[in-house]
């Protein structure tokens, strides 16, 4: 059974910092890019973070460089996701997407999402 469970979100005050956790399940986590993404009320979904199978390369949102620093761990089959100097402009449900190519075919795995508030 494939598990993406987020863990790690919460209320925090304006320039505070979080880290994210997704701990993976069901399939071949060290074969998989990952990512976060995030949809705040009444946006639509958008990238927040990406991390090739290695970890060797890293990209993100053009507004997030500098405060948003993903990594992963292949061996515990986690991804992170650090933010420091949050913004309220930051609050949102942050999901963890994996996508890579198996036996079956490509996939698309998806979180259920951590809520992340940024608020005085």
């Amino acid at each position: 059974q494939v598990r993406l469970v987020e863990s790690g979100g919460g209320l925090v005050q304006p320039g505070g910092s979080l880290r994210l956790s997704c701990a993976a399940s069901g399939f071949t986590f060290s074969r998989s890019v990952m990512r976060w993404y995030r949809q705040a009320p009444g946006k639509e979904r958008e990238l927040v973070a990406t991390i090739t199978v290695s970890g060797g390369f890293t990209d993100y949102a053009d507004s997030l460089k500098g405060r948003f620093t993903i990594s992963r761990d292949n061996a515990k089959n986690m991804v992170y996701l650090q933010m420091n100097s949050l913004k309220p402009e930051d609050t949102a449900v942050y999901y963890c997407n994996a996508k890579g190519l198996g036996i079956m075919g490509a996939y698309d795995y998806w979180g259920q999402g951590t809520q992340v508030t940024v608020s005085s």
